[in-house]
Order: structure tokens, then C-alpha cells, then sequence
């Protein structure tokens, strides 16, 4: 069973998804469409483990500059690639930018960076996974699911509130 929430934020509305063993999706207003891809084809009722609640909270929190980290179980649906393409995203730190490149080389291959931003690019997780911490060779802001300048928005908000 999947269990469905929308909220508010600066950046849009967001679609929540979770499933009876963490959260699936956070998707852009755009990207709804798309629900079939995260295997919410169909979704309803009350969340019994309040998985959506907390991550409702923790973003509100993160939109609010209190915090820089979740902490909430995922249950994303991927490739072994793309997997592990999401776990590596984890890693970059709050209020920094790697290039796809980079996160290629954190995985153990530097040529897979196209491979890489592929993997990015079918991110379920958006904000939780920050793939919006990953940027071209030259420090461009590319491809992002909830567009460049929501992109943008995240990285400013996230640099501005960052411990220093």
C-alpha cells in the first residue's frame, strides 16, 4: 500500500509517497504525472507508521533554515545503478555543489558521470536525495526535475543558512 500527502513550500507544491516502509517520492508539481514511475499508480488512506507526517515536518524545518539533514526511512525504487547513483547524492555535504564528474569518482568511476546524471535525473527523492547539489563541469546549474531556477532556489536557500 502507498499513502499520498501534498504540501506547501517556497519552491511549489510537493507530492509526498510513501510506502508501509519509508518515504518513496517527494515530486514536483510537473513531475505528478509521473506517480506511475514511483509505483503510486494507486495510493490512499491514512499512513499507519506517520512516515508522510515526519517528512512533512522535517521539510517544513528544512524550508525554515532549522534544518540541514533528514532523518527519515526511504524506500526508493531504482536500478542497483541508480541506487547507488542516490546514496553517493547523501553524501554531499549542506550547501555545497559537486560536479556530476565528482560524484562519478565518489562511486568508483569517473567516465560514468553521463551515466551518473542519468541516474540523477530519475531521483524520486527530490530536497531528501539533494541531486540539486550536483551541477555541470564548469559550475552551470543543469537538468532538474523541478526546474533551474527552483535549482537555484534550493542552492541560495541551503548557502545562506549553512553552518559555518
Amino acid at each position: 500500500m502507498l499513502y499520498e500527502t501534498t504540501m506547501q513550500s517556497p519552491v511549489g507544491e510537493l507530492t509526498l509517497i510513501a510506502s508501509d516502509t519509508g518515504l518513496r517520492a517527494v515530486l514536483w508539481q510537473i513531475e505528478k504525472a509521473n506517480r506511475i514511475r514511483v509505483g503510486a499508480a494507486e495510493s490512499g488512506g491514512a499512513d499507519p507508521r506517520g512516515i508522510l507526517a515526519d517528512a512533512v515536518s522535517q521539510l517544513g524545518e528544512y524550508f525554515a533554515g532549522t534544518r540541514t539533514s533528514f532523518d527519515l526511512p526511504l524506500d526508493p525504487v531504482g536500478t542497483g545503478f541508480q541506487q547507488s547513483a542516490w546514496l553517493a547524492l547523501r553524501t554531499i555535504a549542506f550547501g555545497e555543489t559537486v560536479s556530476y564528474g565528482e560524484q562519478a569518482r565518489r562511486m568508483g568511476d569517473a567516465r560514468k558521470a553521463r551515466a551518473v546524471g542519468a541516474a540523477n535525473g530519475r531521483n524520486p527523492l527530490s530536497i531528501i536525495v539533494p541531486c540539486h547539489r550536483v551541477v555541470g563541469a564548469d559550475g552551470s546549474l543543469t537538468g532538474f526535475a523541478g526546474g533551474l531556477d527552483t535549482k537555484a532556489w534550493l542552492l541560495e536557500h541551503e548557502r545562506s543558512i549553512r553552518p559555518r
